[in-house]
């Protein structure tokens, strides 16, 4: 424990607090890690976390990651078929896929080709 000074007239020690992440930094982490030519899904972030019934909160932390340093490719997040459900939320309606194809991903009507080929799982590749 250390203490820090409160006032001039007394000193109280107090616990030192470790800052833990919130569930959007710990997103962010998990999708910081995802290879070029590699996806995963909302789905499989939040199960790797220990919250699988939150990939829609998943997905609110990629609608949020726009702004976020360092970067987060949140393009390479889509849903459990694959599909490009968060492509609205880019810049551009078109900007999600462009990212995807500069990565050699093939996408036919919003839509990843050889997702299961191409699919990165968390709990596979990370450990905790």
């Amino acid at each position: 424990m250390t203490s820090k000074k409160i006032s001039s007239k007394k000193s109280v020690a107090l616990p030192e607090i470790k800052k833990e992440n919130s569930f959007f930094e710990d997103v962010y982490d998990v999708v910081r890690q995802i290879p070029k030519g590699r996806v995963t899904s909302y789905g499989a972030i939040a199960s790797y976390l220990g919250t699988k019934m939150s990939a829609r909160m998943v997905g609110w932390a990629m609608n949020a990651s726009f702004q976020i340093t360092p970067k987060v490719p949140a393009h390479r997040v889509v849903n459990r078929n694959g599909m490009l459900s968060g492509k609205a939320h880019f810049a551009t309606p078109a900007l999600m896929q462009e990212l995807l194809e500069k990565e050699k991903i093939k996408i036919k009507n919003d839509t990843i080709l050889d997702f299961e080929k191409i699919f990165w799982d968390p709990a596979k590749e990370l450990s905790l």
